[in-house]
């Protein structure tokens, strides 16, 4: 549905934190489906954790957000600038469970509950392999900056 070069025209976000390698669906308005394939070469698995690496948390929310500004910018029908961010305005119900590790792939499946005032509010869902990895309620608004 969007490749990677279709991404980096939507996403500010450059290596190390892209986190979004492709998009599979995208439901204007509802929902979007995408993948992000986690190697042992991420920049964060030296330190997280040398003996066993994980993926931090964080950054699957992060991910989860990434995909949902790809939704809302898809739904608005805009192609942010340079003058244009989205940003993160919360996080509720952030739930992890599984650890996620070199060689998984994550399948982010978010979904637009509302929007409203600019502010957008989202239900994600990340799997690896059919098993919940992590699920949060995200919102996001678009700012312009000077």
């Amino acid at each position: 549905m969007m490749d990677i070069h279709q991404i980096l025209k939507q996403l500010p976000h450059r290596y190390p934190i892209l986190l979004v390698d492709r998009v599979l669906e995208l439901e204007k308005g509802q929902r979007i489906k995408a993948l992000k394939n986690v190697t042992i070469n991420e920049p964060f698995f030296v330190g997280h954790f040398p003996h066993r690496p994980v993926m931090p948390g964080v950054l699957m929310l992060e991910a989860m957000a990434q995909a949902a500004a790809l939704l809302s910018f898809d739904t608005m029908g805009v192609t942010p600038d340079d003058k244009t961010v989205y940003y993160f305005a919360g996080i509720d119900g952030a739930r992890f469970k599984r650890p996620v590790e070199p060689g998984d792939q994550l399948i982010m499946d978010v979904t637009l509950e509302r929007a409203k005032a600019g502010i957008f509010k989202f239900k994600g869902v990340t799997y690896v392999d059919d098993q919940v990895a992590c699920e949060a309620e995200l919102m996001c608004t678009m700012r312009t900056i000077a």
